[in-house]
């Protein structure tokens, strides 16, 4: 439901625009929220529907939101013979619909714009600004022709096309922000354009979960936690017992008004993703089978061992050498239905799998919550970071991930995760953090309490430092 926009405008109003779905858009829902509150302005969002933002932009009497209708999904299924009509129509679409909404709202000091996608976001961006005498920044994620190499590669003239107009209008910027320093160091030398590094940080929201509020979660998660992709695995198996009237779940039991994390809980392993190619998840499922076959020949397990009798032997352990692992897929995006169907043919003994969509307030919790998180993210351009791992160290979550040039800007080995070039390599890192769990696995704990005491920096800290003065300087610029 759209709130009441005030007519305030020019100084004490900005725009913030994603040409995406806001609810997937976190960094640009955080930017919102600071320019609301540690800058006091009126802020219009224009962006897609779809995913539930956080309710704290929702309650938030200065954010107006103003929600575009998204590209048809019948659309993005036409056959390939189709393609380049669509490349070309989409954008159209969109440059007209983006500037309807633009230009209806009241004037802004400035606009800030999420990149990517470029084309037709940068184009209508600019326009209006020069249109409304606004200024316009751009917050660079990643570059959006990259990404369209990812489908059309490197050598389409649609992706050359793409990364002549996301440079020209990018230099048209009156100032920018990027994610990391090597992505600040392509801009100014290959690009010409100066761009202030402004690290993604998680909100105060996202924190270590105590026992109540992991009770309550998996509590809420039941339904999802017992429902297996395939056959019957060793998560959903003796589970569809548990959750009466909230005294137990996978995890936890609840003991008069004592709560407890049970001795042969699975541990639990969290990956976010958008489903989309630039995430290899072949990675982690071989990694998953690895690990399975592993930890049977290391106990000496006979492979015609019926499933249920494995599964009642880990029931029936108060602990056992290898614990069985959990992972939850959390995301939306195109290769969804791909991933779990191949999931759902998997055979494993001591696996499970869920895929889910999280609200904006149980995700934190999700986090906070497990043991060990996974991120398969390589980037398009290997210059951006992937936000889900600062919001997993928000929450004292430590992080296996994907090795590629600039993540040592984030990952620091030994200390707050560790990092993997192969399934064999994220299988072995697996059986090394979880054998003993939950109280021997000392490599885990170590990892763990590095990660807490380590610490992250909180975005309005962040946001404080480095965009608050580049954007009072344009307010300063734009008075009324």
């Amino acid at each position: 439901m759209m709130k009441k926009t005030s007519r305030k405008g020019k100084g004490g109003r900005a725009c913030v625009v994603v040409l995406g779905d806001l609810g997937r858009s976190p960094r640009m829902q955080y930017h919102a929220l600071s320019l609301a509150r540690q800058a006091n302005l009126e802020v219009d969002i224009v962006a897609y529907g779809g995913s539930q933002p956080h309710s704290a932009l929702l309650e938030h009497r200065s954010i107006h939101i103003h929600t575009m209708t998204p590209w048809p999904k019948f659309l993005q299924n036409l056959p390939w013979i189709f393609r380049p009509v669509t490349l070309l129509v989409k954008p159209l679409v969109q440059f007209l619909m983006l500037l309807w909404f633009l230009v209806r709202i009241c004037s802004p000091a400035f606009f800030i714009v999420q990149n990517p996608p470029s084309v037709p976001t940068l184009i209508a961006v600019k326009w209006v600004s020069v249109l409304k005498r606004s200024a316009f920044i751009i917050d660079w994620h990643n570059f959006g022709h990259t990404l369209l190499a990812l489908s059309l590669g490197r050598n389409s003239s649609f992706v050359a096309v793409y990364r002549w107009i996301e440079k020209y209008f990018g230099k048209m910027a009156d100032d920018s922000f990027c994610v990391t320093k090597a992505m600040q160091h392509e801009l100014a030398e290959n690009w010409d354009i100066k761009a202030t590094v402004f690290y993604d940080q998680p909100p105060e929201f996202f924190h270590v979960a105590s026992l109540l509020e992991k009770h309550e979660l998996f509590y809420r998660l039941h339904s999802n936690i017992i429902q297996p992709l395939g056959l019957q695995d060793c998560v959903s198996y003796g589970a569809g017992m548990l959750g009466h009237e909230h005294q137990e779940t996978f995890s936890t039991r609840l003991v008069g008004k004592d709560i407890f994390l049970k001795q042969n809980r699975p541990a639990v392993v969290v990956s976010s993703t958008s489903w989309t190619p630039d995430e290899d998840f072949n990675i982690l499922l071989e990694a998953a089978v690895m690990y399975d076959r592993r930890v049977a020949a290391l106990l000496n397990e006979d492979d015609s061992i019926p499933d249920e009798f494995v599964w009642k032997e880990i029931y029936d352990e108060k602990q056992c050498l290898f614990p069985r692992l959990l992972f939850i897929i959390t995301g939306k995006g195109p290769d969804k239905q791909e991933y779990e169907d191949k999931i759902s043919k998997l055979h494993l003994k001591r696996v499970a799998f869920r895929t889910m969509w999280l609200s904006a307030e149980d995700y934190p919790l999700l986090l906070g919550s497990a043991d060990l998180g996974v991120c398969l993210h390589t980037s398009s351009s290997g210059l951006d970071l992937p936000m889900k791992v600062v919001d997993m160290f928000g929450c004292g979550l430590p992080v296996c991930a994907v090795s590629y040039s600039c993540i040592n800007e984030l990952v620091k080995v030994g200390k707050n995760g560790l990092l993997f070039s192969s399934s064999s390599e994220l299988a072995d890192e697996l059986l090394m953090l979880f054998r003993g769990f939950p109280n021997e696995c000392n490599d885990l704990h170590s990892l763990k309490k590095s990660t807490v005491e380590m610490g992250s920096r909180r975005w309005s800290t962040e946001w404080e430092e480095h965009a608050k003065p580049l954007i009072s300087q344009v307010i300063t610029q734009y008075q009324d």
